[in-house]
């Protein structure tokens, strides 16, 4: 998705403020010196410094104390309301022009601005006047954040003086029509300033959207920030969302979807293609009712295992009963139950499945146990699955250690498993602590369409098992099937059997596609109690052309390199799955613990630098399959089952590589140069648009680029010739917004961006 052209933070204050009447020396004490002999009346004095006049740009002297967003959405006009507050802790006078690039769909005339409560005459600039001011400040200021900016429009007004010590609060309000597609609605507020020249983190942001729906809403998603979700008690049409830090470093915007309800289980669709001769990225939100009323519920049978080995003694014993009492306590009316708690053999609360009405004897009969003995898995799996009947049966099964007692070997009791195991078993697991075999939970949970939860030493069982089973408390949809008519699709996660869908917890979908398609069709079928039911969603857009959100193909990437992980550690090395972990990550920036080759490999580009980078990732993928107990490979499996159900793509690395765009200070006449700012700390990896960028060097490299059969097409950073290319290309502005060095790749072509000859 291209990004919607807003500048939000800064506000072009470090741009295009200057700081004038500058002091940057202390005052000193002066004492005259006495005449020998001679009794000295004279007394010492402060002298103050020769004020030093000039300007320049210090980003370190301006602080963002506040950045708040109000955006309130009805039948699709967003309105946002902003407040910012702007501190001066320089020693000089903060004053200048204020720039404000706006929302390409704004609507200017229902713009308004505030300084201070005070009403601002701005002027409007259309994309041709705003270009101008924009190319004029990169010269100035040899800073090229404003770059990709380039054809839009901007409020151009002068700003009060922010005297040292002093701030300045600004309120800026405007209007736009937020489009449907494929019946998503999406609201992006900008706060990204990776590339801009302000270093510090902003105290307190905050963005709270409120929307008012001519339509139900199903799903509401970001792909981009941890939001929490608020939504109306009386209607379906209205909901709240929230999002807030402190001390906050923007790494990329703000971005809100929300989709049109259609059905009683809604699906909505995203694309995204970097070119037309490419492979493109969908991804489906499958959105399932958020309350279920009990008679559409899946009527199941729920067996909870519970490891009562001398292991479980003390804490643990406690969280894992209360957590099993959770479970017990929230059984749906239709639901059945039982208890298999095991050690060196095991026992069965009861000889049969028992409704809800005696789980209170349950919880009980729990409250008189404790921990003795070995760890029999396979004898307490089986043992449940004798249990099993017709109805879909969930297992919930909670261990703190490998298999000593029966039957130990992990490949016997996954064959036994996967013999008595019929197609209605659900199988979810919890490894507590650092001791479990992660080879056995994995594989269990892969197979019979369950997932696997790690509680770490410093975590609760209880609270690690509630909220798992407040996700698929209530099914409403059993055996899932899809069929994608229209548009050939590949690599589709998750892989396999889809899982089940319970009310409220929302199903992603991803994959690859092949020839763009109109008029797509997508059918969901599933079994609703007894019944076989199918939903048909129609005349949906697989884009065939350039465009689309680009996140999507790098929650693709999380997903596939996760999954290909999971293969490597499960099964062992395998030189083909190695080399696909390595051109993922090079192409979509993905590092884990496991892929930073990316970053650690000065010329991974290269066809030696990738070989490298190979052979690092072959001896990781020994490592991973070497071990299936112990921290390590637990923190693997859990790393690894949290990436195959990421929602959103990994977040970017923060490291501390050399400034790419250090401030820059203009002449200061009859003193010395202002101390420059310190260098923030920045990820060695950015992403821009569908593009994932490096830093090699000093240089940010388009991950695309060859360099061992490319030849970069030069051009001087804040040259005419500069200017000129983007004035031909301007697609090019918003990678060169990434700073005054860097190589992209464009329609084929390798254009390099170099450093000022000095």
């Amino acid at each position: 998705m291209k990004r919607v052209f807003f500048f939000s933070l800064l506000l072009m204050s470090v741009v295009v403020f200057g700081l004038l009447s500058v002091t940057p020396g202390a005052a000193q004490t002066i004492c005259a010196t006495c005449p020998p002999d001679v009794i000295c009346t004279m007394e010492c004095r402060i002298v103050e410094p020769p004020i030093i006049r000039g300007v320049f740009t210090n980003p370190e002297w301006l602080k963002i104390d506040h950045h708040r967003v109000q955006v309130e959405v009805d039948s699709q006009i967003a309105r946002t309301s902003i407040s910012m507050e702007f501190v001066n802790e320089g020693n000089g006078l903060a004053e200048g022009t204020f720039i404000f690039p706006l929302p390409q769909n704004a609507s200017v005339e229902q713009l308004i601005m505030y300084i201070n409560d005070q009403p601002i005459e701005a002027k409007i600039l259309d994309a041709r006047e705003a270009r101008a001011i924009y190319d004029e400040i990169v010269r100035q200021y040899r800073d090229p954040a404003l770059l990709e900016y380039i054809g839009t429009q901007a409020v151009q007004a002068n700003v009060f003086p922010i005297p040292p010590g002093e701030s300045r609060r600004i309120e800026i309000t405007y209007s736009q029509v937020l489009e449907v597609d494929n019946g998503l609605i999406q609201y992006v507020y900008p706060l990204d300033v990776t590339r801009l020249t302000t270093f510090r983190p902003i105290e307190d942001a905050s963005i709270s959207v409120h929307v008012v729906s001519n339509e139900p809403v199903s799903s509401i998603y970001s792909p981009s920030h941890n939001i929490a979700i608020s939504r109306a008690v009386a209607t379906d049409r209205e909901f709240t969302v929230g999002w807030e830090q402190s001390d906050y470093t923007a790494d990329q915007d703000f971005s809100l979807y929300w989709g049109i309800a259609a059905e009683v289980i809604n699906l909505n669709l995203l694309t995204h293609r970097a070119g037309a001769n490419e492979d493109g990225y969908f991804m489906l939100l499958v959105q399932p009712p958020l309350e279920a009323p009990q008679e559409t519920i899946v009527p199941r049978d729920l067996i909870v295992v519970l490891d009562q080995s001398g292991s479980m003694d003390g804490d643990k014993w406690n969280q894992a009963r209360d957590a099993a009492s959770y479970v017990l306590q929230h059984l749906n009316a239709q639901d059945r139950f039982n208890v298999v708690l095991f050690s060196t053999g095991w026992r069965t609360f009861s000889d049969q499945l028992e409704s809800p009405d005696v789980a209170q004897e349950a919880v009980d009969w729990l409250k008189g146990m404790y921990a003795e003995g070995g760890t029999n898995i396979d004898g307490a799996l089986r043992t449940a699955l004798e249990m099993v009947g017709e109805r879909p049966t969930t297992i919930l099964f909670m261990t703190d250690g490998l298999a000593t007692e029966g039957e130990t070997g992990t490949s016997r009791i996954l064959e036994n498993v996967a013999a008595e195991a019929p197609n209605n078993v659900r199988l979810f697991t919890f490894g507590v602590g650092d001791d479990v075999d992660t080879f056995l939970l994995d594989s269990l949970v892969r197979a019979h369409r369950g997932a696997a939860s790690y509680v770490r030493p410093t975590e609760r069982i209880d609270e690690e098992v509630q909220s798992l089973y407040n996700k698929i408390g209530s099914p409403v949809m059993t055996d899932l099937t899809l069929s994608i008519d229209g548009v050939q699709v590949d690599s589709v996660y998750p892989q396999g059997d889809l899982p089940d869908l319970f009310a409220g917890n929302q199903l992603t979908i991803v994959g690859r596609y092949r020839d763009g398609a109109e008029g797509a069709s997508i059918s969901l079928s599933g079994m609703v109690g007894n019944q076989q039911q199918t939903f048909t969603y129609s005349d949906l857009n697989f884009r065939d052309r350039a465009g689309g959100d680009s996140f999507v193909a790098r929650l693709w990437a999380t997903r596939r390199i996760a999954d290909l992980l999971s293969a490597i550690r499960l099964n062992g090395e395998n030189r083909e799955l190695v080399d696909s972990v390595v051109s993922l990550s090079i192409r979509f920036g993905i590092i884990t613990p496991y892929t930073s080759f990316l970053i650690e490999e000065d010329d991974i580009l290269s066809q030696q630098g990738r070989m490298d980078a190979e052979e690092r990732m072959a001896n990781t993928a020994r490592d991973l399959g070497a071990a299936a107990s112990g921290a390590a490979a637990v923190e693997a499996a859990d790393e690894f089952a949290q990436m195959s159900e990421a929602a959103a793509p990994l977040a970017m690395p923060t490291a501390s590589p050399a400034a790419t765009m250090q401030a820059q200070t203009g002449g200061i006449v009859g003193g010395e140069q202002p101390p420059a700012p310190a260098e923030p700390a920045q990820s060695p990896i950015q992403t821009v648009g569908e593009k994932t960028f490096l830093m090699q060097n000093g240089v940010w490299t388009d991950t695309t680029f060859q360099p061992d059969t490319m030849t970069t097409q030069k051009v001087e950073f804040l040259s005419d010739a500069y200017f000129d290319l983007l004035l031909q290309i301007p697609e090019l502005g918003e990678f060169f917004a990434l700073g005054e060095q860097v190589i992209v790749v464009w329609d084929g072509v390798a254009y390099e961006v170099t450093a000022p000859v000095s």
